[in-house]
């Protein structure tokens, strides 16, 4: 039952609707019943309102009559208000000489100050609005309350729908192109495939667009680097095939193009498992595999031009290099390329190298504690590389690891929520105030969920909005 303070009355819901006032008059040409209420507007008990005007049988309405009467009733009221004030004392009324600016006596005058000062504070009493009177409810304290948390990053699973991919994914790109992230390629165990699947970061909704042209092969490990609203695929592979070729998919158009370079013409080896970082119109590409070794070379395509103009070029490095390595991470930061991690087939490294792409130096940056990484993902983030997950040369973890960029340490941060499980093989990417992880791979299944992790703007800070990487 509804409580008393709801219950309205039939007669009050019909007072609260606005009704025709009761000095309505129909002028000639407005006098058409039709522009009247149709509405039940018969007055209840105690109700205040009056009935809609009614054509009498002299030819007047019912609210011309009001109109003469309320006339008539506030004449009366006047000559009675003009009867109490001749009737007034004279003590009270002002004297002639008053009146013309002169008293005709210090105490008249002095009465006359009193009796104005009386008249004037009833005035102001009587016409003064009255206040609201506002008070706060009443709080409960409990002193063995707990305090209210620090911002913190929170992870949760993306509660994704749509055209979702068919297969899970590992080793597999994504790759953010304005608010949508394009996935290509990746594996599980049943082979490699080819299709390119969208995923739209504001409404967590998958698609599966149909493209044209030269559609690349299946493949995984591979490197999917945006250009332009373009994605510049290099290498990859499938089972004991490994590639060496470009393909370049507009974004815009859905169209696929394969560069054709000239036979005679200088190129990387085929290759999986590398890196690459779009840099002053050029592709840098380093490490991977080839099935047989690990590698550390470096090449640069340049991708400033149209596909027809792209063109290889091998790059002389100076410094201590980084050992052959393939599954570690790249990150662009200004002019520096930062190397984490990876494997060489028998080891898992904990270095991190610096590559200034303008001196083409190598530098190997040595933090405090360095953890073991290979097949993990790094996405930079204000002054920090977020690194997730990972295998660490015994196990797959979910762990989180902050690197700051300024002091080239690691920071421990606290997150709350249900983490990833612990995988390797994912894709990691930044999408306004969320990191988005993609997949992975636990060592026996491989996963096609979608997690995000909430960036709270406290959480990771202190962070510095602009900074330059300066080697120790």
């Amino acid at each position: 039952m509804a409580p008393a303070s709801d219950v309205v009355r039939d007669d009050e819901l019909r007072l609260r609707q606005p009704i025709p006032s009761p000095y309505y008059m129909p002028g000639p040409a407005t006098a058409s019943s039709s522009t009247l209420p149709t509405r039940d507007l018969t007055p209840q008990p105690g109700s205040p309102f009056r009935p809609p005007p009614q054509t009498l049988r002299n030819g007047t309405t019912s609210s011309s009559r009001s109109l003469r009467k309320d006339r008539e009733r506030d004449k009366e009221r006047e000559r009675e208000r003009e009867g109490s004030s001749r009737s007034e004392p004279s003590s009270s009324r002002k004297s002639p000489a008053a009146t013309n600016g002169r008293a005709s006596s210090p105490a008249a005058r002095q009465e006359g100050k009193e009796a104005s000062k009386s008249n004037t504070k009833s005035k102001s009493s009587s016409s003064a609005p009255q206040q609201r009177i506002r008070t706060n409810p009443h709080l409960v304290y409990d002193p063995n309350a707990e305090p209210a948390p620090a911002a913190v990053m929170y992870w949760s699973r993306a509660p994704v729908y749509g055209a979702l991919p068919m297969r899970g994914m590992r080793a597999h790109s994504v790759t953010l192109v304005d608010n949508i992230a394009w996935l290509f390629g990746g594996c599980d165990d049943k082979g490699c495939w080819q299709d390119v699947y969208c995923f739209d970061t504001e409404t967590l909704q998958w698609s599966h667009p149909e493209m044209v042209g030269d559609i690349p092969p299946p493949c995984r490990a591979h490197t999917a680097t945006l250009v332009d609203k373009r994605l510049v695929i290099f290498g990859g592979g499938q089972g004991p095939v490994y590639y060496n070729s470009v393909y370049v998919l507009d974004t815009v158009t859905r169209r696929w193009t394969q560069p054709i370079f000239p036979p005679e013409a200088e190129g990387p080896a085929p290759r999986r498992a590398h890196t690459a970082v779009l840099w002053k119109g050029k592709l840098w590409v380093f490490g991977g595999g080839n099935g047989m070794q690990a590698l550390n070379d470096l090449w640069t395509l340049d991708v400033s031009g149209s596909t027809e103009r792209m063109r290889w070029e091998s790059v002389e490095t100076s410094g201590k290099k980084p050992n052959p390595r393939g599954y570690h991470t790249a990150n662009l930061v200004g002019e520096v390329m930062i190397v984490v991690g990876g494997s060489d087939g028998r080891d898992c490294f904990s270095d991190i190298w610096c590559l200034n792409l303008i001196s083409l130096k190598w530098t190997q940056i040595k933090p405090d504690t360095p953890y073991r990484r290979l097949s993990h993902s790094s996405t930079q983030i204000g002054s920090f590389l977020f690194i997730t997950g990972g295998h660490d040369g015994n196990k797959y973890t979910s762990d989180l690891l902050l690197f700051d960029l300024v002091s080239f340490q690691y920071e421990p941060r606290k997150t709350l929520g249900k983490a990833p499980s612990p995988r390797g093989y994912h894709v990691s990417i930044q999408a306004d105030c969320r990191l988005f992880i993609f997949g992975g791979f636990n060592g026996h299944d491989v996963y096609d969920d979608v997690h995000m992790l909430d960036l709270a703007g406290a959480a990771y800070l202190p962070q510095v909005a602009a900074f330059k990487v300066e080697f120790p």
